[in-house]
């Protein structure tokens, strides 16, 4: 799944020592969440790099086989089921790749998050889930678990902390399967924090302090 490199945002301050992998969703690029970094309220003693990825442009089922930037085929709009879960799972690797080339740099992986919004959200609990050094956590937007039923857990991220946020009047991925989510993965064992807001499928301000509240939280030095 070749394609451009991604959005790169290095902390203006001091060199990085956290890493946030961010996935946009279906039909959107890496710059879609490019405003939210300078937006996060986050801690003054944190030097974090944020990596906002591209997906490749591919034929999406549901919207008429028209091709677009998508992270995988989406077969119907019963979201949380029929997927191309092979391409949802070459998209986690890749992840994966991104993740190692951030620990080759010298950051430390329990000072990683991945994060994802809609259908990079899926990938993203696919790739975090399944990586095999402990992570910082995973933030899971306006998304849902394609791969609950399937997925090989990483014994090394079983106490991975997990972040769901869901927009309670979502048009697009609609709240039930974002919290239908949440619930799979705490079947599984995990610490999930539920978050809803009264929004559609996008971000909220309200939201954008939480999200840095929790960033600040996971990625403080004491959490070293």
């Amino acid at each position: 799944m070749a394609d451009s490199s991604p959005l790169i945002i290095e902390p203006r301050h001091r060199a990085a020592d956290a890493t946030v992998i961010l996935l946009h969703g279906l039909g959107a690029d890496g710059h879609d969440f490019e405003p939210l970094v300078p937006a996060l309220p986050l801690d003054g003693s944190l030097a974090v790099r944020f990596i906002l990825p591209h997906a490749p442009r591919m034929s999406v089922t549901v919207n008429g086989g028209m091709e677009m930037p998508a992270w995988y085929d989406i077969l119907d709009m019963n979201l949380g089921r029929r997927i191309d879960e092979a391409q949802l799972k070459a998209s986690a690797d890749r992840v994966h790749a991104l993740i190692d080339a951030e620990i080759a740099k010298g950051i430390d992986s329990r000072r990683i998050v991945v994060a994802g919004f809609s259908q990079g959200g899926a990938v993203a609990y696919h790739a975090a889930l399944t990586y095999p050094q402990p992570l910082a956590g995973l933030l899971a937007l306006s998304t849902y678990f394609a791969t609950a039923e399937s997925i090989q857990l990483s014994e090394a991220n079983r106490a991975l902390p997990i972040e769901v946020h869901h927009g309670s009047f979502d048009p697009v991925v609609p709240e039930t399967l974002g919290h239908e989510g949440a619930e799979r993965a705490e079947a599984l064992g995990y610490a999930v924090n539920y978050r809803t807001y009264p929004m559609q499928h996008a971000l909220c301000p309200e939201q954008i302090g939480d999200i840095g509240q929790w960033l600040n939280a996971r990625l403080g030095v004491e959490r070293v």
